[in-house]
């Protein structure tokens, strides 16, 4: 019978967990080995896949390694999102999260939340603007708000994304905000802001609460105004139209984010590799160009931060959406 001296098979043991760990680390220090796929909530060919396909160009040629979009479209966002956070926590799967993570659970649409995703960094915010027809009896956002305030309950109606999207929620708080009810003005669904213009400019709505980049060809066209834009500065691509506060004084700020984000679970190491990448990538000329082009808004938060927004957002939506009358 062979004995095994204690000293020898600590070593041994010892041996064996060092090269567990080196091996371990040298597997986390070669990521990522393949491409990576990243997924987007929305359909091809609109502003987020946009951003999306940008972001994935210029991290490209951080990382060495292809990133492919695909995207995951259906229930105004839960299906993408929830491709998100089933995903295999390695890093090779991660996704363009938007705002709408704080908002479909509050709604009953799904159950997930930020608390399921692991935040990488923060990309983008666009802040909704006012929008009317060119011909509106209303020559400013002062006179539109005091016709709102004193008209009877569903006089005025709006428009520019679904029952519950961001703008339709921007837009409620925003009149929150001006001491109106959440549902003073009647919210009319629809696919998105661009058939939402249509209306407008056809005289069937009276608002559209949109990003001010999704009106830019009817403002262009001189058949839509902006009144202001939700932001705290304005918009470096429409220079002319003003903020909120510069307008009314309201220092009311809400708009639609996006950022990269990860299942839940994922290697500290591996979230450092993407968020330093992606810091980079967000820096190129590739992505800035383009989202200036675009007029789409840019804004940088590292993972921790990023976390911080999607909480503190997460609340915020939550009350405007028990206002409104959507809670479920």
């Amino acid at each position: 019978m062979t004995i095994i001296n204690s000293s020898i098979k600590t070593a041994v043991v010892s041996g064996l967990a060092v090269t567990l760990i080196a091996t371990s680390g040298a597997a986390l220090a070669d990521y990522p080995e393949r491409p990576l796929t990243l997924i987007v909530p929305w359909a091809a060919g609109g502003g987020t896949d946009a951003t999306a396909r940008t972001i994935a160009r210029a991290l490209e040629e951080e990382l060495g390694q292809n990133v492919n979009v695909v995207n995951r479209t259906g229930g105004s966002g839960v299906v993408g999102h929830t491709t998100m956070i089933n995903a295999k926590p390695d890093g090779y799967t991660i996704g363009l999260a938007t705002g709408e993570v704080n908002m479909m659970h509050w709604q009953g649409l799904t159950n997930l939340t930020f608390e399921d995703f692991t935040p990488i960094a923060q990309i983008n915010y666009d802040f909704p603007g006012i929008q009317v027809a060119a011909d509106s009896p209303y020559e400013s956002l002062e006179e539109l708000l005091e016709a709102i305030r004193t008209e009877p309950k569903g006089t005025f109606t709006a428009s520019g994304t679904g029952q519950g999207g961001v703008w339709h929620l921007a837009f409620a708080g925003f009149l929150m905000d001006q001491g109106i009810a959440a549902d003073q003005v009647t919210w009319i669904p629809s696919e998105g802001a661009a058939p939402a213009m249509t209306e407008l400019v056809s005289g069937g709505i009276d608002i559209v609460p949109s990003s001010v980049p999704e009106a830019r060809s009817m403002i262009e066209a001189g058949r839509v105004k902006s009144f202001a834009v939700m932001s705290p500065e304005r918009i470096p691509s429409f220079p002319d139209i003003p903020t909120i506060q510069e307008e009314i004084g309201s220092s009311y700020q809400v708009g639609e984010w996006r950022g990269i984000a990860g299942p839940k679970g994922m290697e500290p190491d591996v979230v450092a590799t993407l968020e330093a990448a992606l810091e980079a990538a967000y820096n190129s000329d590739t992505y800035q160009e383009f989202m200036n082009q675009q007029g789409f808004g840019t804004e940088w938060r590292n993972a921790e931060e990023f976390g911080q927004l999607m909480q503190e957002m997460d609340g915020v939506f939550g009350d405007i959406v028990e206002q409104v009358g959507l809670a479920n």
